[in-house]
C-alpha cells in the first residue's frame, strides 16, 4: 500500500487502485508455481568406504605391441587346438586316467618345437666340436689357396651378410633385454597383487555390515536438512500468503480509504455550500436598499444641469442594481439532514486494524502451525528408526562366510606357488641376462673382427702379405664363433623352457580366458571334482553359474543378488519412498488452518457508506449553482462607475457639483470594498464546493456500491485464497522434502550395489588377474623367448658367414704350378721371392 491509511488519494491514484483491484479480483488464485530447486537442494553424502576397493587394471598401450601381436600369431599357429575339455576333465577328476598320447596330441605343436630344440641342442655343439677338430688340423678357417678376381665380390657379400645377421641379432637381443626387464618389473607387483587382492576382497566382504550401517547413518544428512526446512516452513507459508494476497487486500483498503475520504470531504463541502448560500442571501438583502439609495443619489446628481458632460455616465448609473440572487438555488438542507451524525465509525482506525490484521498473517501462521511442525519433527525420529531397519534386515553377514573362507584358503594355498614362481623368475632373469650378455659379446667380436679385417685388407699391398690387423680380425671372428658353439645349447634350452611355459599360458589360459571358454568349462557339470565346486564353495545361487555370476557382478549386481539366501531379498522393495514418507505426507496433507480472516469494514462503517450513497447528494441540481455564479453581485461595476465619477469631477467648473461627484465616488468605493468584495469571496468559496460536489455526485452511488461489493468479496475470498496458497505451499514443501528422501534412498541403493555390498570387486579381481597374467606378464615373457630364439637361430648363419670371412682376412697361400693352369694368371710370372716352399 503505497499511501499510508488516512491520507487522501489523488484521482490518478484512485484510477490506478481501481485497475489493480479489478486485475487482482479477476486473476485466479493459486497460480504461483513452486520455487525452483536451488543448488542447496542437492544433498552431499560422505563416502567412508572408498578405501576398500579393488582398482580396475587395464592393458597399457606399448611400443612393443606389434611384437606381442606377432608372438601371439605364432603361438596360434603352433597351438591350433581348442580348450581340451576332455583332457582337463580327466586330469582334474582322475589324474591316473590321463594318457600320454592325449597330451602329445594336444601339445603336438610344442612337441615339434621340442624336437627342433633337441636337434639344435645336439647338432650345434657337435658341429662346434667338428669345427674345433678341423681347426686343429688346419682345415677350417685357414687361408685361401689362390687369388681370383671374384674374391673381392665374395668378400663384400660375406661382409654384408655377416653385418645383416649381426644387426638382426642385435635387434633381437635388445628386444630380449627390454622384455626380460619388463617381465621382472611386472612379476613382483603382479605376484604381490594376488594376496593383496584376495585380502581386499575379504575386507570388502567383512566390512559389509559396517558399510551398510555407515550408509544408514548418512540419513542424518537429509534429516538435518528436513528439520532445518521445517523450522522455516510456517513463516515461509505466512510470507507467501501475505505476498500473494497483499495486492488484493491493499487495493481493497485503498478503495475503502477513498470512499471514507469522499464521505468526509463531501460532508465538509455540503456544509460550506449551505452556509455560503445563506450568507450570500443575507448579504444581498442588506446590500439591496443601500444600493438603491446610492443609485438614486448618483442619478439625481448626474441629471443636474450644472453637471458638465454627465449624460454619458447617466445610463450606467441608472442600471446600477443587484445581480445574482442565491435565494433561487436548490437547498441542501435535506442532504445535510440525511448525513447528520456521519461518520459514526472511525474509518482510519478501521483501515489501520484491517491492515494490521493482514500484516500479522506470517506471525499467525507460525502460531497455527507450531503443533504440526512439532509432530513432523517427531515423525522424523520415527523415520530414522525405519531407515535403521535397512541395516537390521540386510541378509549378507550370514551368507558371506563361505566366500570369506574360500578367499582365505586361496590366499594360503597361493603363497607357496607364488614363492616358487618368484624364485623361478629370478633364475630366468639371471640366465637371460647372462646369455644376452654373451650374445652381445659375440656381436662385439663380430664387429671388431670385421673392422680389423677390413682395415687390414686396405693396408695390405699384396694379398699374400701377412698383416697383423687382418689376422687379429680373423681371430676375433673365430672367438665369436667359438662362443656361439659353446653357449648355443644353453640358449636353446632357456628359449624352449620359457617357450613351453609362456606358450601354454597364452594358448591354454589367456586365449580361453578372453573368449570365456574357461568359464564355460567351469560351468559345465562334471568338469570339476566335487571338492572344486565353486558354486557350492562360494555359496552362489543354485540356479546360477560362474559365467552368469561374473556377468551380473560386472554389470553392478549386489552380493545378495548372486548368493544363495534362505529367502529372497529385494533391495528395491526396502528402498521405496512411500514406505518412509507416508505418515510424513499424511500429516502435511491433513493440516488446515484459517489464515485469511481479515475484517476490512465493520457494520457501522458499511451503514455510513450506504447512508452516504442514499443521502440524495447526487439529486441536487448543481447546475443551478453554476448558472447563478455566472452573474455578478452587482450588475454595474462599482469600481468602473466610481472611476467615471472621479473623471467627471475633474471636468466640472462648479465646485459644489465636483464635491458631490467626489463624495459619490468615495461611497461607491466604500460599498465595493466593504460589501461586494466579501460577497465575491463567498462566491469563490461556493464555487470550489460546487465544483467538487458536481464531479463526485454523478458517480457516488456506483463507487460506493463497488467499494462495498469489493470489500465484501475480498473479505470472503481471502480465507479461501489463503487456504489455497497454504495447500500449494505445503505441496511444494512436501515435494521438496520427498526429493531429499528420494535422493537419499537412491544413493543408498547405488552405494550398496556399486560399493558397500557390490560383487563387482569379484569381477574386477578376475579381470585384473587376466590383465596381470596375460597382458603384463605373459606378453613380455613370450616376447622374451621369441627374441632370444631369433638370436639363437641366427647364430647359425652368423657362424657360417664368420668362418668363411676369416679366410679373406688372412694372406692368400699361392702354390707354384709348372703347367698352365686357370688357377694362375697366364700373363703373370711370379717372383721367386714370393714363392713359399
Amino acid at each position: 500500500l503505497t499511501q499510508p491509511p488516512g491520507s487522501l488519494p489523488t484521482a490518478e491514484a484512485m484510477r490506478a487502485a481501481g485497475l489493480l483491484l479489478a486485475w487482482v479480483l479477476l486473476r485466479p488464485a493459486g497460480t504461483q508455481q513452486c520455487h525452483l530447486a536451488s543448488p542447496g537442494g542437492v544433498l552431499r553424502f560422505t563416502d567412508r568406504h572408498a578405501e576398500i576397493r579393488v582398482p580396475a587394471l587395464h592393458r597399457v598401450p606399448s611400443s612393443l605391441d606389434p611384437l606381442y601381436g606377432l608372438v601371439r600369431h605364432c603361438l596360434d599357429l603352433i597351438q591350433q587346438n581348442p580348450l581340451p575339455t576332455e583332457l582337463l576333465r580327466a586330469a582334474l577328476n582322475d589324474p591316473g586316467s590321463v594318457q600320454t598320447l592325449q597330451v602329445v596330441q594336444y601339445e603336438l605343436g610344442y612337441v615339434i618345437c621340442a624336437a627342433v630344440a633337441l636337434l639344435f641342442t645336439v647338432a650345434v655343439p657337435v658341429a662346434g666340436m667338428c669345427f674345433c677338430y678341423c681347426r686343429s688340423r688346419r682345415r677350417c678357417g685357414g687361408r685361401l689357396r689362390a687369388h681370383r678376381r671374384s674374391l673381392g665380390c665374395r668378400r663384400h657379400c660375406l661382409l654384408a651378410c655377416l653385418s645383416l645377421t649381426s644387426l638382426v641379432i642385435l635387434t633381437s637381443v635388445v628386444c630380449a633385454f627390454v622384455t626380460s626387464q619388463r617381465v621382472k618389473g611386472q612379476m613382483e607387483p603382479g605376484l604381490g597383487a594376488v594376496p593383496a587382492t584376495l585380502r581386499t576382497l575379504r575386507q570388502h566382504i567383512a566390512n559389509v555390515p559396517q558399510g551398510v550401517q555407515m550408509v544408514v547413518d548418512q540419513f542424518e544428512v537429509p534429516r538435518q536438512q528436513i528439520i532445518s526446512d521445517l523450522g522455516g516452513l510456517s513463516r515461509s507459508v505466512g510470507l507467501s500468503i501475505h505476498a500473494q494476497l497483499k495486492a488484493t487486500t491493499y487495493a481493497a483498503l485503498a478503495d475503502l480509504q477513498d470512499r471514507a475520504g469522499d464521505l468526509q470531504t463531501s460532508l465538509h463541502h455540503l456544509q460550506i455550500l449551505d452556509k455560503t448560500v445563506r450568507a450570500l442571501a443575507a448579504a444581498r438583502a442588506e446590500l439591496e436598499p443601500a444600493l438603491r439609495e446610492r443609485r438614486r443619489r448618483v442619478v439625481a446628481l448626474l441629471d443636474d444641469p450644472r453637471c458638465t458632460s454627465c449624460a454619458s455616465v447617466l445610463g450606467r448609473a441608472q442600471s446600477l442594481e443587484l445581480g445574482a440572487d442565491y435565494g433561487k438555488v436548490p437547498s441542501v438542507e435535506k442532504v445535510l439532514k440525511a448525513l447528520a451524525g456521519l461518520p459514526r465509525s472511525d474509518f482510519a482506525e478501521m483501515i489501520r486494524q484491517g491492515n494490521g490484521t493482514f500484516n500479522s498473517i506470517p506471525e499467525l501462521a507460525v502460531e497455527r502451525m507450531a503443533q504440526v511442525i512439532q509432530d513432523l519433527r517427531d515423525e522424523m525420529a520415527r523415520v530414522t528408526e525405519k531407515v535403521q531397519s535397512i541395516a537390521d534386515a540386510f541378509p549378507l553377514p550370514d551368507y558371506t562366510r563361505p566366500v570369506s573362507e574360500a578367499l582365505v584358503k586361496a590366499e594360503d594355498r597361493s603363497q607357496p606357488y607364488l614363492r616358487e614362481v618368484e624364485r623361478f623368475e629370478r633364475y630366468r632373469w639371471i640366465a637371460g641376462t647372462v646369455l644376452c650378455s654373451i650374445i652381445l659379446l659375440i656381436l662385439a667380436c663380430n664387429v671388431t673382427g670385421m673392422a680389423l679385417g677390413a682395415y687390414g685388407l686396405s693396408k695390405r699391398e699384396d694379398p699374400s702379405d701377412y698383416e697383423c690387423r687382418g689376422e687379429a680380425g680373423a681371430k676375433f671372428l673365430l672367438v665369436g664363433v667359438g662362443l656361439a658353439f659353446l653357449f648355443s645349447w644353453l640358449l636353446i634350452l632357456l628359449v624352449f623352457a620359457t617357450f613351453l611355459v609362456g606358450g601354454n599360458i597364452q594358448t591354454l589360459v589367456c586365449r580361453n580366458w578372453v573368449n570365456q571358454e574357461i568359464y564355460k568349462f567351469i560351468d559345465t557339470p562334471g568338469n570339476l571334482p566335487p571338492s572344486m565346486n565353486l558354486t557350492r564353495q562360494l555359496n552362489l545361487r543354485r540356479d546360477s553359474n560362474l559365467s552368469a555370476t561374473y556377468r551380473e557382478c560386472k554389470s553392478g549386481a549386489g552380493l545378495w543378488e548372486v548368493l544363495q539366501l534362505d529367502r529372497s531379498y529385494d533391495l528395491d522393495e526396502h528402498l521405496k519412498t512411500p514406505k518412509y514418507t507416508a505418515d510424513f505426507q499424511k500429516r502435511l496433507g491433513d493440516f488446515t488452518a484459517r489464515l485469511g480472516d481479515v475484517r476490512l469494514l465493520r457494520s457501522e462503517g458499511r451503514q455510513d457508506l450506504e447512508t452516504f450513497a442514499r443521502s440524495g447528494m447526487d439529486e441536487v441540481d448543481y447546475g443551478r449553482f453554476q448558472e447563478e455564479m455566472k452573474n455578478p453581485v452587482v450588475q454595474t461595476s462599482l469600481p468602473g462607475l466610481a472611476r467615471s465619477l472621479e473623471g467627471l469631477q475633474k471636468m466640472q467648473r462648479n465646485g459644489t457639483v465636483a464635491g458631490r461627484l467626489a463624495a459619490e465616488a468615495r461611497a461607491l468605493w466604500q460599498m465595493q470594498n466593504s460589501t461586494v468584495q466579501s460577497q465575491e469571496a463567498l462566491v469563490a468559496k461556493l464555487g470550489e464546493s460546487v465544483q467538487f460536489l458536481s464531479r463526485l455526485a454523478p458517480h457516488l452511488q456506483e463507487r460506493v456500491k463497488t467499494t462495498l461489493a469489493t470489500t465484501a468479496s475480498v473479505e470472503a475470498r481471502l480465507p479461501v485464497q489463503a487456504q489455497q496458497i497454504l495447500r500449494q505451499e505445503i505441496g511444494c514443501f512436501t515435494r521438496k522434502e520427498l526429493r531429499y528422501f528420494a535422493q537419499y534412498l537412491n544413493w543408498v541403493g547405488q552405494t550398496l550395489r556399486e560399493d558397500v555390498a557390490s560383487c563387482q570387486p569379484l569381477a574386477t579381481a578376475l579381470d585384473n588377474g587376466r590383465v596381470i597374467l596375460c597382458d603384463r606378464i605373459a606378453d613380455p615373457w613370450n616376447a622374451f623367448w621369441f627374441s632370444l630364439g631369433c638370436c639363437t637361430f641366427f647364430l647359425i648363419p652368423n657362424i657360417i658367414f664368420a668362418v668363411r670371412l676369416t679366410k679373406h682376412f688372412r694372406p692368400i697361400r699361392n702354390r707354384l704350378i709348372s703347367t698352365g693352369s686357370e688357377e694362375t694368371c697366364p700373363f703373370h710370372i711370379p717372383r721367386v721371392t714370393a714363392l713359399k716352399l
